[in-house]
């Protein structure tokens, strides 16, 4: 399926509810319960040949057919592993997440971080599955993927080496839903080996659909402390680290007061009044030794009530100062989450919206800002910002949002040598009509009122704004123009944000719509609406030659005066450009005049044709109006068979 077709039929799924948190669409076709059922049935357990277990499932490189570290690898299901396998044992845990040899080591800090929170973990495993009752060989789990909900089916064949298993694994050797969701998430992406190295956010967002930011402490913003406690009250999932430096031997490093580097922390609280973070090490065992610790004299300082307000005797978490925080620990992550993620009434919502849109060359592949010639060719985005914030941060009104411009298919990508383009993002205020693309002359006058902040070839960059009441044209790009790529465009605001693509607007031509509905309206303008008529002979008359030379000469003018097609006078948004460069422009993406014309004859013959049902529909209303009228309705007819006539001129050229 073509990337229009599919990017229709993806917008359908969407109007019936598909692929939201409630109605998941299937991957790769796959339905669970039928496959099961069918499994059932014929008494045979589930082989998946979308994702075999084959040397081509493991990897693409390092992991790929006839590699070292894939000899011996043997695909086995869990009962040939043990005698009394079980999907979950005693709950889903952290103890449930060991490492293999795959340096997936982001993605199982994402997943230990998702046990704290039974509820989320729950949508991504689903917890009805068994090896007992109803087994088939044949599992499934869901995930957030571009945009949208998917559910992934695998067949419980893993990978392994000496009777055990290659990649993650539990420390009770019986338990296995931890390797299945690997399995799932390397199906998801193509192979086991498109997982190696990434960022713990990236699996956050996936479990989630969350949006996430990201802080360096020792740049931390002056009210990051209030941004936590505002992201707690909106259910957000906040995570920190401190960065391992040098070797590898260091990741697991254990600093002089008890903190691991190298690993997550889940962060559950922001506390007042004496700004207290509070967190949990999802790994155990060594804790914080530090101020506020357990034990430790700042709790001598307080009364009992605000002790047990803080619940400090809680041996499952750690406490620590803001101040010390933002010492101690490198990096601060919130995943903010969507109001389908959130099923708790307890805390409030952001508001989501989000557009995929595309970057092709020839057409919407403008580049940055410093690519003047090019820039404001890239696909635009409009939000209105309405209502300020009811409680802002520093006392300032203003309207709050997180935009959010992700690239898709990077991991895809990874076995083809692709890497991923650096992506950013530009801010204008918005001066134009409404869907009116802003076009350079707006663009190079005006700087941005904000930006990313930085191109980085990430899969995602994320930040936060806040900016007074008013319109705003978000331009999403590649630092480099010419750069091919498909994207998702995300924006969460704490009020309602009226946000809309924003089409591709010119100004050159005649727009034949609109001077029709005068001559339509205006009844002493019939006569002037001299259209030369076709005498079905299949060639041009004088008439029709002089209304088509005419063209001609105006789009000449067009051409000299441009250089290249850009301003043909049509309203055209970005798919359809996109479809004028693909089918009329050359190998270097230049379009000559031969197909210039062609092109624009093309686009005229479209609008007499819309035209035409406009008129369809002035009859009805004209005739509605008198009462049916005859000669209300032969008027208009007449004039409904004069744009007819036009366009078959036109065509017939």
């Amino acid at each position: 399926m073509t990337s229009t077709a599919n990017r229709l039929a993806r917008q359908q799924d969407r109007e019936q509810g598909i692929g939201t948190n409630k109605k998941t669409m299937k991957f790769s076709q796959q339905d669970y319960e039928t496959l099961r059922k069918q499994c059932l049935k014929s008494g045979r357990l589930f082989e998946d040949n979308c994702f075999p277990a084959e040397p081509t499932s493991l990897g693409y490189n390092e992991l790929g057919p006839g590699s070292p570290k894939t000899k011996g690898v043997v695909w086995k299901r869990p009962k040939e592993l043990c005698s009394n396998p079980k999907f979950i044992d005693h709950g889903a845990t952290r103890m449930d997440i060991c490492q293999g040899a795959l340096g997936d080591c982001w993605l199982l800090a994402a997943i230990a971080s998702l046990t704290l929170d039974q509820q989320i973990l729950a949508r991504v495993v689903p917890q009805e599955q068994s090896f007992t009752e109803g087994y088939a060989g044949i599992f499934h789990f869901q995930f957030w993927q571009f945009g949208e909900w998917v559910d992934v089916v695998i067949d419980d064949r893993l990978p392994t080496r000496n009777g055990k298993l290659l990649f993650v694994h539990s420390a009770v050797g019986s338990e296995f839903w931890s390797a299945l969701l690997e399995k799932a998430y390397a199906k998801l992406y193509g192979s086991y080996e498109a997982l190696s190295s990434g960022n713990t956010i990236e699996g956050f967002e996936d479990f989630t659909g969350g949006i996430a930011e990201v802080y360096t402490l020792d740049k931390a913003p002056p009210k990051l402390f209030q941004i936590m406690q505002k992201a707690l009250s909106l259910g957000s999932l906040l995570g920190c680290s401190i960065n391992k430096v040098g070797l590898s031997a260091e990741t697991e490093a254990v600093t002089a007061l008890k903190l691991v580097k190298g690993h997550a922390y889940s962060v559950t609280g922001a506390e007042e009044p004496v700004q207290l973070v509070r967190m949990r090490n999802p790994w155990g065992q060594v804790e914080w030794t530090g101020p506020w610790s357990d034990g430790s004299i700042e709790w001598n300082h307080i009364s009992k009530d605000e002790k047990s307000k803080l619940n400090h005797k809680c041996v499952s978490l750690l406490r620590m100062s803001y101040s010390d925080f933002i010492k101690q620990f490198s990096r601060l992550e919130i995943c903010n989450l969507t109001p389908d993620t959130l099923m708790s009434d307890k805390v409030c919502h952001w508001k989501h919206y989000q557009y995929e849109g595309m970057w092709r060359v020839g057409s919407t592949a403008g580049g940055c800002q410093n690519f003047s010639d090019t820039f404001s060719s890239n696909p635009q985005f409009v939000v209105r910002l309405e209502d300020v914030d009811d409680d802002p941060l520093d006392g300032k009104d203003g309207c709050t949002f997180l935009v959010g411009l992700m690239q898709k298919d990077g991991r895809q990508q990874k076995k083809l040598g692709r890497n991923l383009e650096c992506i950013g993002f530009a801010i204008y205020k918005y001066k134009g009509q409404r869907n009116v693309h802003l076009g350079p002359d707006v663009l190079l006058r005006q700087r941005p009122v904000a930006t990313s902040s930085s191109f980085v070839p990430t899969r995602e960059v994320c930040n936060r704004f806040k900016l007074p009441p008013g319109e705003y044209a978000i331009v999403p790009s590649t630092f480099q123009p010419d750069k091919n790529g498909s994207f998702l465009l995300r924006v969460f605001s704490e009020k309602h944000v009226a946000a809309r693509y924003c089409v591709t607007v010119t100004y050159r031509l005649i727009d034949i719509c609109e001077q029709s509905i005068k001559f339509i309206i205006q009844d002493e303008l019939f006569i002037n609406f001299n259209i030369p008529q076709k005498d079905e002979s299949g060639k041009l008359g004088l008439m029709e030659f002089h209304l088509l030379w005419s063209k001609i000469q105006k789009y000449l003018n067009i051409m000299l005066t441009d250089g290249y097609f850009s301003s043909p006078g049509f309203h055209v948004n970005s798919a359809v450009l996109q479809s004028i460069v693909s089918r009329y422009s050359d190998a270097q993406y230049v379009i000559d005049f031969d197909s210039f014309v062609g092109c624009l004859i093309k686009l005229e013959i479209s609008k007499c044709l819309k035209m035409a049902k406009m008129c369809l529909y002035i009859v009805i209303i004209f005739a509605e109006h008198k009462h049916g009228d005859v000669l209300y309705q032969s008027h208009v007819l007449f004039i409904l068979n004069l744009f007819l006539c036009t366009a078959g001129t036109i065509l017939s050229y």
